[in-house]
């Protein structure tokens, strides 16, 4: 009891001197068991992620992450394809068989099954499972572009090809420009409108055949087609035809024959001349028509009754 008892009254003095280096040790030990707690925390998410969990976080199996990346594959490569092609417009001719492709794959994932259970479903994992269901917007945006460029005009009905319309049309577009260009003879487009007139006489009969051949497109177009689809010729069509007659009216300033002279003067003759023949017909009508005055018998007899009056006076 004595070394004790001689220690007790030290005890502050120590406590003073000791206490820092206490303080400190302490601190490194905190630190220690806090960076030890996030590796711990690291390491349980890393595996907690990497196992297959039940209830609302379920890792999607591994056939439906091989669909969504094709899926990804295939929207990149479509949003590639109409980027490069959206000036000038090529978008159907170049395009369609990365759409046929996305279809495809977004079709395998709306039908896909996993293996466990209906939980696992590919199509509700992928499509369905959040609200912002980006699968599902990607997918309708390209078939919404698609559709309203008119695409499905342009092709034929499997969708395989275009149609033998559509590359008879582009065959006479691509002669077209050919001729142009080559009855330009190397002058530049803001030339005066007097130098273009060898392309307006070499090209007319290049032009017309492509004009006309766009307006039989429509007609035929309106009632069905080859395609099966009646609205508005495909947007590569409408675009190639916009360029070929801005180029040859207002740039070459050539004369756009018009396939509907005939009738359109034939018409306007006949509204002409309608007045002419509604006066003749009146006046010949009326000339046929025309009244003979004829004396009524009431006036014969008075004439009588005067006469016997005359021979009795």
């Amino acid at each position: 009891m004595a070394p004790l008892g001689r220690l007790l009254p030290l005890l502050p003095a120590l406590a003073l001197a000791l206490g820092p280096a206490a303080a400190a040790a302490g601190g490194e030990r905190r630190r220690r068991r806090h960076l030890l707690a996030l590796g711990e925390a690291e390491e349980l998410s890393a595996s907690l992620w990497g196992a297959a969990l039940p209830g609302d976080l379920p890792e999607l199996e591994p056939e439906c992450r091989r669909l969504l990346a094709a899926f990804a594959e295939g929207s990149a490569a479509l949003a590639e394809c109409l980027g490069r092609r959206a000036r000038p417009v090529r978008l159907c001719q170049a395009c369609h068989r990365q759409q046929g492709r996305l279809l495809a794959r977004y079709a395998a994932i709306a039908r896909a099954v996993g293996n466990s259970s209906e939980s696992h479903n590919c199509a509700k994992s992928i499509l369905t499972s959040d609200r912002l269901q980006v699968v599902v917007t990607l997918s309708e945006f390209f078939n919404e572009t698609w559709e309203t460029a008119n695409c499905a005009n342009c092709l034929k009905n499997s969708s395989e090809g275009l149609s033998n319309s559509t590359v008879e049309f582009l065959d006479l577009f691509n002669k077209s420009l050919t001729c142009f260009e080559h009855n330009l003879q190397g002058q530049t487009i803001n030339l005066s409108p007097n130098n273009y007139t060898e392309v307006c006489k070499n090209c007319n009969a290049t032009y017309k055949m492509l004009n006309d051949l766009y307006n039989k497109l429509q007609r035929v177009n309106r009632q069905g087609g080859e395609s099966g689809h009646s609205a508005h010729l495909c947007i590569d069509v409408e675009d190639a035809m916009n360029i070929t007659r801005k180029l040859w009216s207002r740039t070459f300033n050539c004369s756009v024959p018009c396939s509907d002279t005939v009738p359109v003067i034939a018409v306007s003759s006949f509204i002409l001349f309608l007045p002419i023949v509604f006066y003749l017909s009146s006046f010949l009508h009326s000339k046929q028509k025309k009244r003979i005055l004829i004396l009524p018998k009431r006036i014969q007899s008075n004439a009588s009754l005067v006469n016997i009056q005359e021979k009795y006076s």
